[in-house]
């Protein structure tokens, strides 16, 4: 899946990351032509955007719609990349699998008139911290003091035939 997924868990260990996912869409057409994805400005949030498939939506001519992503590549500088070529007659929608990026992204219809629907995951990743940690603890501390309480059951005793 993606490169957080492994931190994906709830609580872990401190200095791991939390991730928390929701569901992405946005609309492209003549009228709206692009749409930038930002994350807050949260020192300790990072947001990426994993985008799932890419298709024409209801009324869409039959014209080649271009959809094209500007992001950030590994050295810091913006790049522009066509990711999805959709005609309504021979391929109205394209799955990216997991096309994972770092926020801001912008994505642009860069021909054609839509509409085009781009849709896909906002994915969170924050740092967990000791306090995070502690307060589960102290859950797990009062279930097995429950636990404790408990009296045990014996099993009944056989009756041995004569």
């Amino acid at each position: 899946m993606s490169l957080l997924d492994e931190d994906a868990s709830d609580v872990g260990l401190p200095g791991q990351s939390k991730l928390e996912s929701f569901l992405f869409s946005c609309e492209l057409s003549s009228k709206v032509p692009f749409y930038t994805f930002q994350g807050d400005d949260e020192e300790d949030l990072e947001h990426f955007l994993e985008l799932r498939t890419v298709c024409l939506g209801e009324g869409a001519k039959e014209e080649s719609n271009v959809v094209e992503v500007t992001a950030m590549n590994h050295q810091g500088k913006t790049i522009s990349v066509p990711v999805a070529n959709l005609h309504i007659k021979c391929l109205p929608m394209v799955s990216l699998g997991e096309f994972e990026l770092k926020a801001p992204v912008t994505i642009r219809l860069k021909a054609g008139t839509g509409p085009v629907t781009v849709s896909g995951l906002h994915l969170i990743a924050s740092q967990v911290e000791d306090s995070d940690l502690s307060e589960d603890d102290e859950d797990e501390e009062d279930e097995e003091e429950e636990e404790e309480e408990m009296p045990a059951i014996k099993p009944a005793k056989k009756k041995q035939k004569q």
